[in-house]
């Protein structure tokens, strides 16, 4: 259904405000290249009217922290189809560009600053070049949103092409203007499913959960392991993926660099770092107390975007990082948990179940799970 939002200034008497417009979509783009956290705060801006090689010009490019590139394409004036099928045109081109093309078109958008740079002070990691442009999504910028381009979008996401609209609306009050934003399809599920490299053929989900534990400074492995948890945060596109999860989700955790750790069952849904209990001596009291080995965003508490965000975990089967399982040819993505349709993840799966042999196991007693038992230990 179109997508449409109304805005009230609160107050005794409750005043609807006026819809308006901008002076031109041109000025949304100013708007975004001067704060991109209008589109959105996961995303480093690396290209403006990106030239093609078809003579098109790209609205904005950007990456995300997986390397994967975002095209963003505003509507302007042009009809859905048009839109659309213009978007599409770009994105066969985008597909086929190289870390250096990527390199080359920041460096015309940033003349004074590295990408690798960027990346790093945008993420807080270091840049990938094998991993770039992997795969990429599609955003369409409008200021409403119709029945057609709706239907378009659905019918190419369902067959994996993964585009979204971002849809905006301006409203009024006296001189000052508000600019809203609402997403036609939940950009979780688009992060998680949208990771079949370029080229490469998807499959059936096999209901089998990923997810990247980056055992560092922010994180340990040995509290996750001691305390049954996996956990991500820095911010929103590390940690609102965790929502994928649901009580009885088997899940493989993977160190990025190290290799595969652990699988378990989730017991309950993610919670914010403030609220995520452990159990210490038979006593439920909150991991923020007890957690001592890394530093798990603290100061970031009271952020809901940057916090860190826990999911409590019965571990059916985990390594040491000594004995990390690492092969060649094993899936690995940087989205804390995932739900990947590449065919390398269903093969990845096949071999970890050889080399972590309480997989099908239930730690907990499948009875347990789907209660309320975010305080769990081994």
């Amino acid at each position: 259904m179109p997508i449409k939002t109304d805005l009230w200034k609160v107050g005794e008497s409750p005043l609807r405000l006026n819809e308006s417009v901008l002076d031109s979509e041109l000025q949304l783009e100013e708007m975004v290249v001067e704060d991109p956290r209008i589109l959105s705060s996961e995303w480093l801006l690396i290209g403006r009217q990106v030239k093609t090689e078809s003579g098109g010009f790209i609205d904005l490019l950007a990456l995300a922290p997986d390397g994967s590139v975002v095209l963003i394409e505003l509507k302007r004036d042009r009809t859905p189809r048009e839109v659309v099928a213009q978007a599409l045109d770009y994105a066969s081109w985008v597909e086929g560009l190289s870390a250096e093309n990527l390199v080359s078109i920041y460096a015309r958008f940033a003349p004074d600053q590295e990408l690798s740079d960027s990346f790093v002070e945008k993420f807080n990691q270091p840049l990938d070049e094998d991993q770039l442009n992997q795969s990429h999504q599609i955003i369409i910028v409008a200021s409403a949103l119709d029945a057609s381009t709706e239907r378009i979008v659905n019918y190419l996401n369902d067959r994996d092409i993964w585009i979204n609209v971002l849809c905006f609306q301006v409203f009024s009050d006296g001189d000052s203007q508000y600019l809203s934003r609402t997403w036609l399809l939940d950009p979780v599920e688009t992060q998680s499913t949208g990771l079949t490299p370029r080229k490469k053929k998807s499959e059936p989900w096999n209901g089998e959960f990923y997810c990247s534990y980056g055992d560092s400074l922010n994180r340990s492995w040995h509290e996750a392991v001691t305390y049954g948890f996996i956990c991500g945060g820095g911010g929103a596109w590390f940690s609102r993926t965790l929502q994928l999860l649901s009580p009885g989700d088997r899940v493989w955790v993977n160190i990025p660099g190290t290799g595969y750790v652990g699988v378990g069952r989730v017991r309950d849904h993610a919670a914010a770092a403030q609220e995520f209990q452990i159990t210490v001596d038979g006593k439920a009291v909150l991991a923020m107390d007890v957690l001592s080995e890394a530093a798990y965003h603290r100061d970031h508490i009271d952020d809901e975007e940057k916090c860190e965000y826990f999911v409590a975990i019965d571990w059916l089967d985990t390594k040491t990082l000594d004995d990390a399982v690492q092969e060649v040819g094993l899936f690995g993505n940087q989205n804390t948990v995932c739900k990947p349709t590449a065919p390398k993840w269903r093969t990845t799966v096949e071999r970890l179940k050889v080399r972590f042999s309480g997989f099908d196991g239930w730690l907990g007693g499948a009875e347990n799970i789907g209660q309320d038992t975010r305080n769990v230990a081994l």
